[in-house]
Formats: structure tokens, sequence, C-alpha cells
């Protein structure tokens, strides 16, 4: 599958449109076949579903593209995939977080 939607990309109108399909979005996005990622958010909480991106898989680090709200609130983001992310390491000892929060102490 991952050479056939390879293929299709390289093809001079390949654009591919995945409307609705989480699994097939996160199987592209796990063999790096995302070229862009455009997340709408809705003004709703609702507190039962089915998760776009599940809790186990591999992490992506993407650039905001573009941005923009509707006259109703809905946003629209656009990403662009940008590999896998770099994490830092905590410096900042844990006993000096929880004497600050305690004693009310800022910065």
């Amino acid at each position: 599958i991952a050479k056939a939607v390879h293929d299709l990309k390289a093809h001079p109108d390949g654009t591919l449109l995945v409307p609705g399909s989480g699994a097939l979005v996160r199987w592209l996005l796990a063999n790096d076949l995302v070229d862009q990622l455009d997340l709408l958010t809705y003004p709703v909480v609702i507190g039962q579903g089915t998760r776009l991106f599940p809790e186990s898989g591999p992490d992506v680090a993407l650039e905001l593209v573009s941005s923009r709200a509707t006259s109703k609130g809905v946003t629209i983001q656009t990403y662009r995939p940008i590999g896998r992310p770099q994490y830092a390491t905590s410096t900042v000892d844990p006993e000096d977080v929880m004497r600050d929060a305690t004693s009310g102490r800022r910065g």
C-alpha cells in the first residue's frame, strides 16, 4: 500500500484527500506519507468518542502552516509533518518545584 500511495503522490495530479478515516490517517502518518494535515476544532466538548490519535503509535512533530477561524468559532489548522519530535530533558529539581509551590513563591 505504501508504494501505491507514493506512486499516486508522484503523479502530476498527486493530491490525495482522506476525509474522516482516522485509521488510514494514522497509518499514513506512521509511514511518512502525509504532506499536510488539516485539523478542524469545533467549539464543543464531548466526553466520548473515537480518538483520532491513539495513545500508542509514533510521535510526529508538526509545523503550523496556517490557522483561521470561522464565524461560528470552528478553527481550521493546517500542519506539515516535520519528522519525529525532539524532546528536551528537564533540569529542574522536583523538590524545588514542590517547595516553591507550597511556599507560594513564584519564578
